[in-house]
């Protein structure tokens, strides 16, 4: 990958989802539980690294949120493979020969946690909720751009009209952001989530945990889940932790029964450990990848984004905090992702900081000030790269760390202002007063580059395009990946080559869902985002 020179990093560590369900790796040998009969009974307490910002699915784009309404909400399909789509709310459905209108038939005595009966106008409900510019969706309304309307046909049956072919429809259907929800609940003033899932919302402590309760009546299992009835859990607790060492002692003591986010220095630790099972999942989407925002200051030139790209060694830092637990990224996507391109590293800034200096130079930061910084037209040039330590995870704090050292050996100033949750949406994601975003996301479809690339796709517009990238050529290539499967390969190709070759990001590293479990839980699998799947678990003695 090119990125192979080794730097003194220690000085800046010390600063300091698979795609068929039911795939898990890396468990100790001798941890499988024993054949027994699920107990229906029990409250399983699973610790996450973030926080919910919001609890309804249409609005919220974290992966917290998903994990969690994954059990609240059920899809109508279920993802059974890379390319394929199983039954659930939805028992079948049909495509029109232009591409533009899906049939859907629903399962029949389906009720929402409320009561309210599954019907064809409560898909009509969700969806245009979603869209809903006064939802203000951050993230599901950039996973049906095309969607026009829904037509309710009767009780049972519905028509999805797109305004154009869009081939990453289901796909988009079958995630968590875009569970069906309660008409009713919808139309309340004060908003509760109400989904027709395994599990009902109970009550939320903001910033602590969310609780949820079994749905004694839940008939509506996706195809191939384990469980076809309720769920054997009594109640499933989500603490939020945001330290790592914390969430990693309260599984290792016993606080609690699984975390997310296992830290990579404990993993291996943690698989040896008696009585506990370490789960690895390369994740499929968009690797972690710093976003350089080309619209503003500086990095509107290609010279000093590519410079900056060269002057930072991601091999060594990535190596050094995690140690070896996740792939260093040369791509936009995941290697597991489809579509992705194994060639498209030849286009990235290699790791050079010579060629960084003389491209500084080229673009005119030829003078230096007092502490080395380089300087053009007496500007400092300096990048803001907002941190925000509610939505940190992983280490990410320590790789922008990194960053910042290596980045000013060759006269570039990484700012690093410490924002809240509010400021960094309205002042920074919203309002652009960013130069570098860093962000990775899951999702099962090389699609994922429209929402990330997609010159439409701000964040202001429920997009992530936080790179402010505005390409023509993107945006067709995108756009004829979507509307046409015969040519998507080729189109997903050239956006991931020409990200690279614009250095509108630099890539990080593959995320990797390192999970870890007691003994005690049984029946664990993951979907096909990486999200365990908690209708299934039971626990044992």
């Amino acid at each position: 990958m090119g990125r192979s020179r080794a730097w003194p990093i220690a000085a800046v560590i010390a600063v300091v989802a698979v795609v068929a369900a039911g795939v898990v790796l890396a468990t100790r040998p001798g941890s499988e539980a024993a054949a027994e009969t699920p107990a229906r009974s029990g409250t399983l307490t699973y610790a996450v690294a973030g926080t919910q910002v919001s609890l309804d699915p249409a609005v919220a784009a974290t992966a917290v949120t998903s994990v969690i309404n994954r059990n609240i909400f059920d899809s109508l399909v279920v993802q059974t493979g890379p390319e394929s789509f199983g039954p659930w709310l939805a028992t079948e459905w049909s495509l029109s020969p232009d591409g533009r209108t899906y049939a859907f038939t629903l399962k029949e005595g389906v009720t929402f946690h409320d009561g309210t009966p599954l019907d064809a106008a409560a898909v009509r409900a969700t969806l245009d909720h979603v869209v809903d510019p006064k939802t203000k969706s951050a993230y599901a309304a950039s996973l049906i751009t095309p969607y026009q309307e829904t037509r309710v046909l009767d009780a049972r049956r519905l028509e999805v009209v797109l305004r154009q072919p869009f081939t990453p429809f289901l796909q988009a259907l079958s995630t968590p952001s875009l569970g069906i929800q309660s008409p009713a609940a919808l139309a309340a003033p004060e908003y509760r989530p109400v989904g027709t899932g395994p599990f009902a919302f109970e009550r939320w402590e903001q910033g602590k945990r969310e609780t949820l309760v079994r749905n004694e009546t839940y008939s509506s299992p996706p195809t191939g889940a384990a469980n076809q009835g309720a769920a054997y859990l009594d109640r499933l607790v989500f603490e939020f932790v945001a330290e790592d060492a914390t969430r990693y002692g309260a599984l290792t003591g016993g606080q609690v029964h699984g975390i997310a986010g296992v830290p990579p220095v404990s993993a291996g630790e943690l698989a040896e450990l008696p009585g506990f099972a370490l789960h690895s999942t390369e994740t499929p989407g968009l690797n972690y990848n710093v976003y350089l925002n080309r619209s503003r200051g500086a990095l509107q030139d290609p010279l000093v984004r590519r410079a900056l790209s060269s002057a930072v060694d991601v091999e060594a830092l990535v190596r050094n905090v995690y140690f070896g637990r996740y792939p260093v990224a040369d791509n936009a996507l995941s290697p597991i992702t489809a579509d992705y391109d194994d060639g498209a590293s030849a286009e990235l800034a290699k790791h050079d900081p010579d060629a960084a200096r003389r491209l500084l130079d080229q673009a005119g930061w030829t003078g230096t000030d007092a502490d080395g910084y380089r300087v053009k037209d007496g500007r400092r040039l300096t990048l803001v790269w907002p941190y925000w330590p509610e939505g940190t995870r992983e280490q990410r704090e320590v790789i922008a760390e990194g960053f910042k050292a290596q980045a000013r050996t060759v006269g570039i100033e990484i700012a690093r202002p410490t924002v809240d949750t509010g400021t960094y949406v309205d002042r920074y994601l919203i309002g652009g007063e960013y130069d570098l975003v860093d962000v990775s996301f899951a999702r099962p479809t090389p699609d994922v580059l429209r929402f990330a690339f997609f010159s439409a796709n701000t964040y202001a517009k429920a997009g992530g395009n936080v790179a402010l990238v505005n390409s023509p050529e993107i945006d067709a290539w995108v756009t004829e990946a979507a509307a046409d499967p015969g040519k998507a390969g080729a189109a997903y190709s050239a956006v991931q080559r020409e990200v690279l070759k614009q250095a509108y990001i630099v890539p990080v590293y593959t995320p990797v869902s390192l999970t870890g479990f007691a003994d005690s839980v049984r029946g664990l699998v993951f979907d096909a985002q990486t999200y365990p799947r908690f209708a299934d678990v039971w626990l044992g003695s």
